[in-house]
C-alpha cells in the first residue's frame, strides 16, 4: 500500500533537477554530430582524426564516470553533480574558441568528465530518493532529458547550419556555425548549476557518513514523519554491519576469494547497451545518412526526426517500467535492435560506390535503411537506453551502490569509446553492411545475457538489493 504521506510534488522536482544533468548528457553528446564536417575543415582531420575527435569526449566520460562513483562515497552525490555543472559550462565554451585538435580535444574531454559524472550520478540520485512503487518510471525521465538533449542539440544544429548554410560558414560575430553549436550549450548548464543549489543531498549518502539528523530531515520531508525514521532505520541496517566506509573492497567477496556477481552483471549491461552501436547514429547520424547520399540539411533533419522519435519510445518505457519490469524491455529491446540492425545491413550490403566514392542505394533499400534504422532506434530508446540506467542506480546494494557505478560507467563509456573510435574507420574499410552486421549480432547475443544473468529489481526497495 502505497505511503500517503510522501510528498510527490518535491520529488518530482528533485528529479527534475537532477534530469538537467540527463539533458546536458545527451546535448553534449549529439551536438558534435553536426559539427563533424566543420571540424574536418577547420582542423583538417580525417577518418581516424576525425574518429579521435568525435571519441575523444569518450575518454573523459569513462574517467568521469569511474572517479564521479568513487568520490560519490565520500564527497556527495549532489556535489558530484555540481561539479559535472561546472565543467559541462568550461566544455561549451571551451570546444568553441578551440583554434587546433590538441586544445580541442581537451575541451571535449572536460565535456567528457562531467557527461561521466552526470551518467552515473543522476539516476543514483534519483534512485535514492524515489519511492519503490515509481522509482523505475522517475529514473527513467532520465532518460527522457538524454534524448531530449539530443533531439534539441539536433534541432539547435539544424537551424543554425539552415541559417548559415553549412556548419563550416560564418554565422555571427564572425564565428564559423559549428562554434555557436557548442555555445547554445551554456544555457541549460547554467540553469542545472544555479537550480542543484535548490536540491537536498541523497539521505542514503548522510546516513552512510552517519549524519542521521540530517538524513531523517531529508526523509521525512520526502516520505513524512512517520515513514522517514522508518527508512532512516532500514537504510542503517542495509549498511556493512561495522559501518566502515563505502569502498570498491566491496566490490569484493573476501569469504569466497571473487569479485562479487552483482559487479559482472553491472559490467555485462553497460557493456551491451554500447555493443549494439547506438552512440553511432547519435555521434555520426548525419554522416552516415550523406554516405548515402542525403544532403547536409537532409541528413540533419533526419537526426531530428530520429530523435522525436526516441522521446516517444522512451516515454513508453517510462509507462511501462514499474507495471511490466525491467526485464520484459531488456529483452524485448535486445530482439527488436537484432532484427531491425540486420535489416540495415541487408540494405548497406546492396549498396554501390558512386563517382565521388559514396555509398549508394537505390530507392527501396533506402527507405528500408532508414526505416529499418528509426525502428533500431525506438526499439533501444524503449528498452536499453533507459533501463539500463535505472538497473545500475538500483540494483547495487546501498553499501556498494557508488562503487558499483563506478566500475559499471567506466565499462560503459570504454566500451561507447571503443564503437566510436571504430566506426570511422569501418566505414573507410569493412563498409556500412559489416558494420551494422556487428552490431546486430551483438543485440541478438545481448538476448540471452539478459534471460541467462539479469534478475528483476521491479518494486523492491534499495535496502532489499542482494550483492
Amino acid at each position: 500500500m502505497e505511503n500517503q504521506g510522501i510528498n510527490k510534488g518535491y520529488i518530482i522536482l528533485i528529479t527534475l533537477v537532477a534530469t538537467l544533468g540527463g539533458f546536458l548528457f545527451g546535448f553534449d553528446s549529439g551536438v558534435i554530430n553536426g559539427t563533424v564536417k566543420g571540424l574536418e575543415s577547420a582542423f583538417n582531420a580525417q577518418n581516424i582524426g576525425s574518429g579521435f575527435n568525435v571519441a575523444s569526449m569518450l575518454l573523459g566520460c569513462a574517467v568521469g564516470a569511474y572517479f564521479a562513483g568513487t568520490f560519490a562515497d565520500k564527497y556527495g552525490r549532489k556535489n558530484m553533480l555540481i561539479m559535472s555543472a561546472v565543467f559541462f559550462i568550461i566544455s561549451a565554451w571551451g570546444s568553441g574558441i578551440a583554434t587546433a585538435s590538441p586544445e580541442f580535444i581537451v575541451y571535449r574531454i572536460i565535456g567528457g568528465l562531467a557527461v561521466g559524472a552526470a551518467s552515473v550520478m543522476a539516476p543514483a540520485y534519483i534512485s535514492e530518493i524515489a519511492p519503490a512503487e515509481y522509482r523505475g518510471a522517475l529514473a527513467t525521465v532520465q532518460q527522457v532529458a538524454i534524448i531530449s538533449g539530443l533531439f534539441f542539440s539536433f534541432l539547435s544544429n539544424y537551424i543554425l547550419a539552415d541559417v548559415s548554410g553549412s556548419a563550416e560558414n560564418v554565422l555571427w560575430m564572425n564565428f564559423e556555425t559549428w562554434r555557436w553549436m557548442f555555445w547554445m550549450e551554456l544555457m541549460p548548464a547554467g540553469v542545472f548549476l544555479l537550480s542543484l543549489f535548490l536540491i537536498p543531498e541523497s539521505p542514503r549518502f548522510l546516513v552512510a557518513k552517519q549524519k542521521k539528523e540530517d538524513a531523517l530531515k531529508v526523509l521525512q520531508k520526502l516520505y513524512g514523519d512517520g515513514e522517514g525514521q522508518i527508512k532512516l532505520n532500514e537504510i542503517d541496517s542495509s549498511l556493512a554491519v561495522d559501518h566502515h566506509k563505502p569502498s570498491l573492497k566491496d566490490l569484493y567477496d573476501s569469504t569466497l576469494g571473487r569479485v562479487r556477481p552483482i559487479v559482472w552483471i553491472g559490467i555485462g549491461l553497460a557493456t551491451f547497451q554500447q555493443l549494439v552501436g547506438i552512440n553511432v547514429v547519435f555521434y555520426y547520424g548525419a554522416v552516415l545518412w550523406q554516405a548515402v547520399g542525403f544532403g547536409e540539411g537532409d541528413a540533419l533533419l533526419i537526426n531530428v526526426v530520429s530523435g522525436a522519435l526516441s522521446i516517444a519510445a522512451v516515454v513508453a518505457a517510462l509507462v511501462l517500467i514499474d507495471k511490466v519490469g525491467r526485464k520484459p524491455l531488456l529483452v524485448a529491446g535486445s530482439i527488436g535492435m537484432a532484427i531491425t540492425l540486420t535489416l540495415v545491413a541487408i540494405a548497406f550490403a546492396t549498396g554501390t560506390l558512386g563517382e565521388e566514392g559514396n555509398l549508394e542505394l537505390s530507392e527501396s533499400m533506402g527507405v528500408l535503411a532508414l526505416v529499418a534504422a528509426n525502428l533500431y532506434v525506438i526499439c533501444f530508446n524503449f528498452s536499453w537506453g533507459p533501463v539500463m540506467w535505472v538497473m545500475l542506480g538500483e540494483m547495487f546494494p546501498n553499501q556498494m551502490r557508488g562503487s558499483g557505478l563506478a566500475v559499471s560507467g567506466l565499462a560503459q563509456w570504454v566500451s561507447n569509446f571503443g564503437i566510436t573510435l571504430t566506426f570511422p574507420i569501418l566505414l573507410a574499410g569493412l563498409g556500412l553492411a559489416f558494420a551494422y552486421g556487428l552490431y546486430a549480432a551483438f543485440a541478438a547475443v545481448s538476448v540471452f545475457f539478459v534471460i541467462k544473468y539479469v534478475y528483476e529489481t521491479k518494486g523492491k526497495e534499495l535496502e532489499q538489493m542482494e550483492g
